[in-house]
């Protein structure tokens, strides 16, 4: 039987997707979990199939867009099972957006507010009782698109740029404390997210190939990872493109569905 004793681990976005298959990665490892999402309902039920006790798991409504509402989750979390070993903020929302429609200015409002407000206080109740305890991973889920921007994609893209830059910012101020900072960049990943684009998707992984490779580097404390590594070497040289070259090779890319279409 599981003892407080046993690692935990904490993942924001856990009710599918990537969130589910890390899940499902750490249990088998034989974490104890502790699983947050809107759709608690969903959660059990997968807990429940999986056979994963209350002993092993807890489930945690949350809105990680909603400051309090994630922070209180962190909060019972500790209070019930003890502070985790791994925090993932994997939570996240990508919709395509045109500047030109003034409610997709909302659009990324809320992108900002989940994939980067969410994820800093997804890690806020935790930080100084890992610094304190002189251990714990902190991993920010970002995502290729980090690397260059996309038609159609500028609150992802900008999202998961900015989640890159607080992941390196957050690991220079823990430097030493023992807390390591793990930032994984997706490539494509087969999820309900993805099956919404409509172009094609190189090097596609499913979500259990990605959360093994993902549970790898994260064990590993790798401060920074792509995976698959081949749509790193991709995206590594799109960067080095000329901005022109670039731009005339994305002309005629099929756009990400914005919200009202």
């Amino acid at each position: 039987m599981p003892s407080s004793q046993t690692p935990l681990a904490f993942i924001t976005g856990a009710s599918s997707g990537i969130g589910q298959a890390l899940a499902a990665h750490y249990a088998q490892a034989g974490y104890r979990l502790a699983l947050v999402a809107r759709r608690t309902a969903e959660m059990q039920a997968w807990a429940d199939a999986q056979g994963l006790g209350a002993d092993r798991c807890a489930v945690y409504g949350a809105d990680v867009a909603d400051i309090d509402s994630i922070v209180a989750a962190g909060q019972a979390c500790i209070a019930a099972q003890g502070l985790p070993d791994v925090v993932i903020a994997n939570a996240g929302v990508s919709i395509g957006m045109d500047t030109s429609e003034r409610e997709d200015l909302e659009v990324m409002a809320r992108t900002l507010a989940l994939n980067n407000t969410g994820l800093a206080a997804t890690f806020h109740p935790f930080v100084s009782a890992m610094r304190e305890r002189c251990s714990g991973t902190l991993v920010g889920i970002a995502s290729v698109a980090a690397i260059r921007g996309l038609p159609g994609h500028g609150a992802y893209c900008a999202s998961k740029a900015a989640v890159v830059a607080y992941c390196e910012s957050l690991r220079g101020e823990l430097r030493g404390s023992g807390v390591a900072v793990v930032t994984l960049l997706p490539g494509y990943v087969d999820t309900p997210l993805t099956r919404k684009n409509r172009y094609s998707m190189p090097f596609l992984l499913s979500a259990e190939v990605f959360a093994a490779r993902a549970f790898d580097a994260i064990r590993a404390q790798t401060s920074y990872r792509v995976i698959p590594w081949q749509m790193g070497v991709v995206v590594k040289l799109l960067r080095l493109l000329p901005n022109a070259l670039f731009d005339r090779l994305l002309v005629g890319r099929a756009r990400k569905p914005r919200q009202s279409s």
